[in-house]
């Protein structure tokens, strides 16, 4: 049985020395728990080891788990980290804090659309295909800053960037120039750096990392 609370606190712990090794505070930098595929019972041990940020992948799947988990936990925010299709526009501005992944000025409309109507914007990040990889979501490098400033026309606050780089070789290259992405466009929050690389994506700026196998286990 996975541990959960001692692998968030070893995983806080780590965030904190990274933090701590780049200079920076630890504070600086949000754990957010990746729970695709986690059900109810992992989530409500993570809650109750006191954390509050969430990253899903898929809008079905945290329709079926976070209103009731939202009944009766406050202070909790949920963050879609995964591709969203424009039909599903109408339900992740209803299900989510945090949009991490506007990759295209078609979702842009949909999500603006979907927000006036239900009187609700979330806030959003751009995701960046920062190695241009075929397989991956993301606007590609050399157009994302038109898809930021399309984002903020469109009445969106624009948080930061995010990217999954390449599984293979060094992401620090990666990490640095989504860095700089951000930074010329006045962006605070880079999200970056997930259960096998957060450490050396703190180093390299991140503000957000995304971890979950590292806290509930693997998964299939």
């Amino acid at each position: 049985m996975t541990d959960i609370a001692a692998n968030l606190a070893d995983i806080r712990r780590r965030i904190a020395d990274a933090a701590a090794a780049a200079d920076r505070k630890p504070a600086d930098v949000t754990l957010v728990a990746v729970s695709k595929t986690v059900e109810v019972p992992g989530l409500e041990a993570a809650l109750a080891a006191g954390q509050r940020i969430f990253g899903e992948n898929r809008v079905q799947e945290a329709e079926a788990k976070w209103p009731g988990l939202r009944a009766r936990h406050t202070g909790l925010q949920l963050r879609l980290i995964g591709p969203l299709q424009t039909n599903k526009a109408k339900d992740a501005v209803r299900l989510f804090d945090v949009i991490e992944t506007i990759d295209r000025p078609k979702l842009i409309e949909a999500l603006a659309k979907a927000s006036d109507q239900a009187g609700r914007r979330p806030r959003v990040l751009v995701q960046v295909n920062i190695g241009r990889e075929p397989q991956k979501a993301g606007v590609d490098p050399d157009q994302a800053d038109a898809l930021i400033d399309a984002a903020r026309l469109a009445g969106f606050v624009v948080d930061g960037v995010m990217c999954i780089p390449p599984a293979e070789g060094d992401p620090s290259p990666h990490f640095d120039r989504l860095s700089e992405i951000g930074r010329r466009n006045g962006l605070a929050q880079l999200s970056m750096g997930m259960s096998g690389d957060f450490e050396l994506a703190i180093r390299h700026g991140s503000t957000h990392v995304r971890v979950g196998s590292a806290i509930f286990g693997a998964r299939g």
